[in-house]
């Protein structure tokens, strides 16, 4: 989730503890030393020989022993079907006239049906609208006044062939209301970007996910719709297909690493439970201007996913086909921005991404700035105490040597250094100036034999 708790930003008590760092560390090399994968992908607008044309976009990612499927449509609410399967010469196979029935089953299936080793889908049901002005708790729920909501089902979508991009292979579907006597879409939109990787790697712009070959990406943006209100915060309700009674689980990974995104730590997957897995992954932030960067990030915040009656949900008729009657939705809502700070009000701009695969989701590996600045950090105390150590270690020989050195002198010998006269066994102890020294008596006359006391 985007954070179903207060958003969390920078080096506060969310910050990366010395375990996680750890256990980074510890992980890094692994990751680094795995070869990325490569699939054959392509995009396909299915045709329908229909007036207006209906939207349906066809991705195909093919490896070496499987087939992604990506299907996304903008019948009834925008929604994508993911299908997963064990062989490179799967195939989609479309029905548009029981597709478009009231009763679509059957109308959509992936071929052949065994080859199948995993689905599911989203659908994007409702855009939300709450007016923060009078709201100061940025975890409150809702984030403030709810406006009615925009049912996504009554909007009307551009013709998907027309902004295709083989070469980015990108396409948007771009949509306002049916009806709007508000005139708040007169001169705005809202839009989904589907865009597909043949390798890993990442996008220019922030929050510039890690993607692989395995994944899809989406952004969503509302630009240039009127507010009904003065500070209008925005959300998102989406909603999902478990894979059992229960809902699909979501998990917060932490980071040390923010250079792609400056001051955002956090990531947030939902991971549909079939082996090999399903996942959606995304950064808890969204951004209020097109080039995003720190200055227009705004937190992103979600409810807990809930078990969802599918008749109060708006149909997709893709996911009705594929699934037939399931009705297993789970459901959860995401809001972006804040009461304060940086908002849509600002240039009436609003966009947020996300990751959709199979596998194991991508995981950020230490980049070498942050290597580098771990180095520094770590290496320049351990060298300043391996330079101390030593130079203990050093003065302490050589106090000792001189220490040994001292006590070795004969104690004699230091006497007849002060003076001894020649040729008796007597040493000589020097008085004041101008007294004659004294003799120092030996114990032993000079010809060997013991004084008498």
């Amino acid at each position: 989730m985007c954070g179903c708790e207060e958003p969390r930003w920078g080096w506060g008590h969310c910050a990366p503890s010395p375990m996680l760092l750890l256990s980074v560390l510890l992980s890094a090399a692994p990751f680094g030393l795995l070869g990325e994968e490569t699939r054959q992908v392509s995009l396909e607008v299915i045709p329908d020989w229909l007036d207006p044309p209906q939207n349906l976009l066809h991705v195909r990612a093919v490896g070496t022993n499987s087939t992604l499927h990506y299907v996304w449509s903008s019948l009834g609410p925008p929604a994508v079907l993911l299908v997963a399967t064990n062989t490179p010469y799967s195939t989609l196979s479309v029905n548009w006239s029981r597709l478009l029935s009231p009763k679509p089953d059957g109308g959509l299936m992936v071929l052949p049906k065994d080859s199948i080793q995993f689905s599911s889908a989203l659908v994007f049901t409702r855009l939300f609208e709450f007016d923060s002005t009078n709201t100061s708790d940025a975890a409150a729920k809702p984030p403030g006044k709810p406006y009615p909501p925009y049912s996504l089902a009554k909007f009307s979508w551009n013709n998907i062939s027309d902004s295709l991009d083989p070469a980015t292979m990108s396409a948007t579907f771009q949509g306002r209301p049916i009806h709007d006597p508000t005139k708040a879409f007169a001169n705005g939109s809202l839009s989904f970007r589907v865009q597909a990787f043949s390798r890993s790697g990442r996008p220019a712009q922030p929050p510039r996910l890690l993607h692989t070959a395995d994944t899809c990406q989406l952004e969503v943006a509302l630009v240039g719709a009127s507010p009904q209100g003065n500070r209008s915060l925005f959300g998102l309700e989406v909603a999902t297909l478990g894979q059992g009674p229960d809902c699909p689980s979501v998990q917060e990974q932490h980071s040390i690493d923010d250079e792609y995104t400056p001051a955002v730590f956090q990531l947030h997957q939902l991971l549909w439970g079939s082996v090999p897995t399903g996942f959606v992954q995304w950064r808890p932030v969204a951004f209020s201007q097109k080039q995003g960067s720190r200055e227009s990030a705004l937190p992103c915040q979600a409810s807990p996913l809930y078990p969802a009656l599918a008749y109060l949900l708006p149909q997709s008729p893709i996911v009705r086909a594929f699934f037939g009657s399931q009705n297993n939705f789970c459901a959860f809502n995401l809001t972006f921005g804040a009461s304060t700070g940086p908002g849509y009000w600002d240039q009436h701009y609003l966009s947020w991404s996300m990751l959709l695969g199979v596998g194991t989701p991508p995981v950020d590996a230490l980049s070498p700035l942050v290597l580098g600045i771990m180095a520094v950090a770590l290496g320049a105390p351990g060298l300043m105490l391996l330079a101390g150590g030593l130079f203990l270690l050093l003065g302490h020989k050589r106090t000792s040597e001189t220490n040994l050195n001292f006590l070795g002198t004969p104690r004699w010998s230091f006497l007849h250094t002060l003076g001894r006269d020649e040729g008796q066994g007597e040493c000589w102890r020097k008085g004041p100036p101008g007294i004659a020294p004294l003799p120092l008596l030996s114990p032993f006359a000079s010809n060997g034999t013991q004084r008498p006391k």
